[in-house]
């Protein structure tokens, strides 16, 4: 079996899973597969020791692109303000020139930011953190960014969403290399998904945005986040706003960047999670927050967040059944 040597690039400050976590799952998947598999080198962007945002030390195993072997995948880890960072040129075109080299090369969190300054990037499909995809998509608008993905694949780029994702990335990586069966064995023996149900924006809070333009328009927001049950018809919230209904649905879109009715679900699916949070059944959760019926409120969740009412409460819910 070929022996892959995967680099793992921390900067200073890493966030401590995004390097250990990745490393663990090809470490495992060596020992299931019976063979060498993976060998692990953490890279550091100059000498000296890393101290990750935990307080813990890293001791690298080598420079990016000075003294560690041909790699197969590089990896950049993400920091903790890792995206607001001075661009450091000389480590761009170290990191430039090393990812050239390897047969598929990514990050894990804000260490997208990292290798999108390289313009490696761009014209591919990658996913970041849920927290900073607004600040990604600003600053690298010729990156096809995917706010919801766990991890996504795009030629010989594999990016992955923030922290945890990364071990869901190293798993997909696996199942590359090593075939689904070893992938599963490892997920088994790490107690992970194989494949975690719907996407990141399950574990966001509050993406549904706070009130936004003119004063009578953001009493109407706070009005429809108040009372989520009731009917929120264009033509009501108008009333509330003293304009007419479409007057109101025009300034709504211009001022607020959506549409009334994309608001007011977005609000109800945000207040529908608290329900579900709680414990409260998915029906009864969906009709305290205003959707007509179960099935209405199940197609607007799962195109939401990428799961079902039913499933996010067995995953985050207390003292769910």
């Amino acid at each position: 079996m070929t022996l892959r040597h995967i680099g793992i690039l921390a900067m200073e400050g890493a966030q401590l899973l995004d390097v250990a976590g990745p490393a663990d799952v090809f470490a495992e998947a060596g020992g299931r597969s019976g063979q060498s598999a993976y060998q692990v080198h953490v890279l550091a962007a100059a000498p000296g020791t890393i101290h990750a945002s935990s307080g813990m030390r890293l001791l690298p195993d080598g420079i990016l692109g000075q003294d560690h072997p041909p790699l197969d995948t590089l990896l950049v880890a993400g920091a903790p303000n890792l995206h607001r960072r001075a661009r450091d040129e000389q480590l761009l075109v170290r990191l430039r020139a090393a990812a050239g080299k390897t047969r598929r090369f990514g990050s894990v969190c804000t260490g997208a930011f990292l290798l999108a300054q390289t313009g490696l990037l761009d014209g591919r499909r990658v996913t970041t953190h849920w927290a900073i995809a607004e600040a990604f998509a600003a600053s690298f608008p010729e990156v096809m960014l995917e706010v919801d993905a766990i991890h996504l694949r795009d030629g010989p780029v594999r990016t992955a969403a923030g922290v945890t994702a990364g071990l869901d990335l190293a798993l997909a990586l696996v199942e590359e290399d090593l075939g689904a069966e070893i992938a599963r064995q490892v997920s088994q023996q790490l107690v992970m998904y194989f494949r975690r149900p719907g996407g990141q924006l399950q574990y966001s809070r509050d993406r549904q945005a706070g009130p936004a333009g003119r004063s009578a328009l953001q009493e109407v927001q706070r009005w429809i986040v108040a009372n989520p049950q009731a009917d929120h018809a264009v033509a009501d919230l108008a009333a509330r706003a003293g304009m007419s209904p479409r007057h109101f649905a025009r300034l709504f879109r211009g001022e607020v960047g959506v549409t009334p009715s994309a608001w007011v679900e977005g609000a109800r699916i945000e207040a529908a999670r608290h329900l579900l949070e709680q414990g409260m059944p998915p029906k009864l959760a969906g009709a305290q927050c205003g959707f007509r019926d179960v099935e209405t409120f199940r197609r607007a969740f799962h195109r939401r967040l990428g799961l079902s009412p039913a499933a996010y409460r067995g995953l985050h819910g207390t003292g769910a059944a």
